[in-house]
């Protein structure tokens, strides 16, 4: 029996020693120890700076990319935390670095709302108009509806026409949204209603796919809102506002009812959540919507009678639908006009 034992034991302290290496390193508490991705980002997020500045003091480049948000800087500006982001600018860290999603810090700021750290950033010299066809912290502001914010890169002197990756305008955004005041706020600034992402989508076409029918009204004049107004639904294409799940939202959601059942607090992970849905329902505003087809807004008008004109809607190669006409008896002359 006491041989059984003996052997028993002997095999524990072996398998001990053999698991000493990575429980070391999983508990060690020197912070000099350079972190994991996810080890960089959960200090962040809380905010530890002495730490960040003990990784950086022992060798951490200033630009590491955590394993969400990105680099120490964006964690920064999306947390609005400008001491974290004075200590990474001091170490070296590129203010205009992009994320993998294609964020820069200001952009993560402004998504965010931080007033200050988007002021700080600008003050610093980051970028407010980015490359053509990328997003802009002027499509994330007004994205989350922010218009404190949208105001202040309007002022700074952010394209108000600029275009994402797919090709999406600012206006868009602000018409997925359902946003009417930031609309409005932008087409009081000069924003162009006529800009079509890559899919053929344009303003019109969100605003009465979402059924956002006063926004409609401020994209297009009477005739042509009366046109689209009068055909059917369905050749706008289905909605698809319903809120995809993606393994990292499950996992966060499971992790949030752990805490709340043990009376933990939820502030930080609420946080992740509430990023991960905002870049979900990014994604799904990329995503084409129905069949691909291109749907013209045709308008013929007169120069010799402005006031006589006929709208009508032109659905890939379809049988137009039948056109308004003001009066009955159009003018002749008449020129067409796209």
């Amino acid at each position: 029996m006491k041989a059984v034992w003996a052997r028993q034991l002997g095999a524990m302290i072996i398998g001990m020693a053999l698991a000493w290496p990575a429980a070391a390193q999983f508990w060690s508490r020197d912070p000099a120890a350079l972190p994991t991705p996810t080890a960089f980002v959960n200090a962040l997020e809380l905010g530890d700076i002495a730490q960040a500045r003990a990784w950086l003091d022992a060798g951490l480049p200033p630009d590491f990319m955590g394993s969400r948000t990105g680099s120490g800087l964006m964690i920064g500006a999306w947390e609005g935390n400008i001491d974290l982001m004075r200590l990474f600018i001091s170490r070296g860290a590129d203010i205009n670095r992009l994320n993998g999603n294609g964020e820069s810090a200001l952009i993560l700021a402004a998504w965010r709302g931080h007033l200050p750290a988007v002021k700080w950033l600008i003050e610093r010299g980051a970028r407010i108009n980015p490359p053509p066809r990328q997003w802009s912290p002027l499509h994330y502001a007004v994205f989350a509806g922010h218009r404190e914010i949208a105001e202040y890169l309007l002022g700074e002197g952010a394209d108000i026409n600029a275009l994402s990756t797919n090709g999406s305008s600012v206006l868009m955004m602000a018409v997925y949204e359902g946003r009417e005041d930031m609309a409005r706020l932008l087409l009081e600034r000069g924003a162009g209603t006529g800009a079509r992402n890559d899919y053929g989508d344009g303003a019109l076409e969100w605003a009465m796919r979402y059924n956002h029918l006063n926004i409609a009204r401020l994209v297009t004049d009477s005739d042509q809102y009366a046109a689209a107004v009068s055909q059917p639904k369905e050749i706008w294409g289905e909605p698809q506002r319903s809120l995809r799940m993606s393994k990292e939202l499950e996992e966060l959601i499971d992790m949030r009812e752990k805490l709340v059942e043990r009376g933990q607090p939820t502030e930080a992970i609420d946080r992740r959540i509430a990023s991960e849905r905002a870049r979900l329902m990014r994604t799904a505003s990329e995503r084409p919507v129905g069949p691909a087809r291109a749907v013209t807004l045709e308008i013929t008008a007169s120069r010799k009678a402005p006031q006589d004109q006929s709208a009508r809607i032109v659905d890939d190669g379809r049988k137009p639908a039948a056109a308004k006409k003001t009066p009955d008896k159009p003018a002749k002359g008449k020129e067409k006009k796209k």
